[in-house]
Parts: C-alpha cells; structure tokens; sequence
C-alpha cells in the first residue's frame, strides 16, 4: 500500500477511537461514525485545535446567531488559535467565501449559498470568550437570518453539538 493511504488510515484510526466519548445526540451507526470521525479531523486541520476536546455551540438568535468554540482542557495555545480562527472566519464569511465549513463537511453547508448572496446585509464579529472564540452573526434581513439559522443548524447537527443555548 501506498505510505500517504496507510499514514491516513493509521490517522483515522486514532481519531475514531474514542472508547469514552460518545455522541452527544444519538448512537451513531458504523457509517455515521466514520463521518463524524472525518468531520472532527478535517476540523482540527481548518481549526488547528483537537475537536474531541473542543466544545462547539451554534446558537440561533433572533437577529442571526452565534458560534462559540472553547477548548474542554488547560490549553492557552489551543485558546490563541481559537481566537484567530474565529477573527479569520470572520472576514472570510463577510467576503462571502465560506470555503473553510465547505472544507470540514465536505459537501456545501446549508444557507451558505444564501449568506453569500446577501453579504453585505449580514455582519461578522469575532470575539472572545473564556478558554475560547466566538462568531457572533447579525442581520436585520429575514432572507439572511433564515439562511444563518440553516447554516447553524446544520454545523450543530454534523458537530454533534447539542448546544443551542440562547442564554449568552
């Protein structure tokens, strides 16, 4: 076998195996798994920070949404590339290229399509937070808050966040 395929199943192996973590919102089929697996490797590589001990939350708001990621362990250099993922992420969406969520799901994400034709009705905010970053999402357009209300959905969905916490 060709080293870059064994090197990659040697790395997707690690990854999945897991033994004490489990979904945080159902018992995932064998299939399922090995796409959650490769969600969380290709996120650790758009992220830079192990998504296995990183907690994501997409929170719908009434005038567009939120996303928090924090690192789950004592991780200050985990913390610092949360941060500047989120401020890149930030001018990224604002240009409309959403090239980065595309790259993680691999496939095109939900309301993306929609977020990038009205660009400039919807504004991106990086923020911290404690032991991580945020994005927060605003609009006063209803076409664009119901696409990042898709958007969202599906990042909670395909991260396997239960976190839809409007308390924040």
């Amino acid at each position: 076998m060709a080293p870059t395929f064994v090197f990659l199943m040697m790395l997707l192996a690690a990854c999945s195996d897991r033994s004490g973590i489990q979904s945080r919102t159902h018992s995932p089929s064998a299939a399922d798994d090995s796409a959650f697996a490769l969600v969380q490797t290709r996120g650790h590589a758009a992220m830079g920070v192990d998504q296995y001990t990183s907690t994501h939350r997409f929170e719908p708001l009434p005038d567009g949404g939120r996303i928090i990621l924090v690192r789950d362990v004592d991780d200050a250099a985990g913390v610092t590339q949360i941060r500047a993922h989120m401020a890149k992420i930030a001018v990224a969406f604002g240009r409309g290229d959403f090239t980065i969520p595309g790259f993680v799901h691999d496939r095109a994400v939900p309301g993306t399509a929609t977020m990038a034709a009205h660009r400039s009705r919807i504004s991106y905010i990086a923020d911290t937070v404690p032991d991580g970053g945020s994005l927060r999402i605003y609009s006063t357009d209803s076409i664009a808050i119901s696409a990042i209300h898709q958007f969202l959905a599906f990042q909670r969905q395909d991260h396997r966040s239960l976190h839809a916490d409007t308390r924040h």
